[in-house]
């Protein structure tokens, strides 16, 4: 059984609130057992839409999770997809403010820039890497608007897969790249060492998750365009992070990205 276009409604009011006000919520699938997953990635497109109603500008999109690392999240054992807004982009090395958020921890990811579209279905990853211009380091910041992150595949599509921020380090032209399976990532909380991790863990290769975000795109009738960025998905764990601590990523090949958190 489907939620209701009131429901979802009022879903999407209640996700709003809870990012403006730094409130998180219970899990909307508890709060609106209809909710399923069709209806969650109707409650964040009605969102998104409101953003880009409001000024903002879609830059691109990202995937999740398509590691095992972050498949161990508790209810979600398949990729989603969310999407990215030029508000959410900060300076490497920069700042930010933490108090803008409920929970938010950081991954380091491989981002796609792509050259010409790609739309589904059939789209392979060498299509992907045939169209992709650049790649870049990046460090995204994640949060859950739901609370101690309960969440539920349905609840975090809705919750337009707890996309919060990012900082991309230097853009590396596609034909200078290293093989991206065989890139190595190693994150750094305040100089301590937390996690390592690999693109062969991004769904065997990073452009397979570009290539299911253009598919499943596809089947919402909508495409991966020329310019558009992509995040490939999360190569480690995702640490917390508070005020105070500084998070830096150091790829190999494709060089380090950092941000501090105030």
């Amino acid at each position: 059984m489907s939620a209701t276009a009131g429901q979802r409604e009022a879903a999407g009011r209640l996700l709003r609130e809870a990012e403006q006000h730094v409130t998180p919520i219970d899990p909307l699938t508890a709060l609106l057992p209809a909710l399923d997953l069709a209806d969650a990635y109707a409650v964040q497109q009605d969102n998104v839409t409101q953003r880009l109603a409001a000024g903002a500008r879609l830059v691109g999109y990202k995937v999740e999770p398509t590691s095992a690392a972050m498949h161990t999240r508790p209810g979600i054992d398949e990729p989603a997809y969310g999407h990215l807004l030029d508000d959410t982009l900060h300076r490497d090395g920069g700042t930010v403010r933490t108090a803008r958020y409920c929970s938010p921890r950081v991954q380091p990811e491989i981002c796609f820039r792509l050259a010409r579209p790609l739309r589904g279905p059939g789209v392979r990853a060498l299509d992907v890497l045939t169209a992709t211009e650049a790649v870049a380091p990046v460090l995204e910041i994640v949060d859950s608007r739901v609370r101690d992150w309960r969440i539920t595949l349905a609840d975090t599509v809705a919750d337009n897969v707890g996309s919060a921020g990012l900082v991309c380090g230097a853009w590396t032209p596609f034909e200078r790249a290293p093989d991206l399976a065989a890139v190595t990532v190693d994150l750094f909380l305040d100089g301590d060492h937390v996690a390592t991790g690999s693109g062969e863990t991004v769904l065997g290769h990073p452009a397979a998750a570009v290539a299911w975000l253009a598919n499943t795109l596809a089947a919402h009738g909508a495409q991966l365009e020329a310019g558009n960025v992509v995040l490939s998905g999360a190569m480690t764990i995702a640490p917390f992070v508070k005020a105070g601590q500084k998070a830096e990523a150091r790829f190999r090949v494709l060089g380090p990205v950092s941000m501090s958190f105030v």
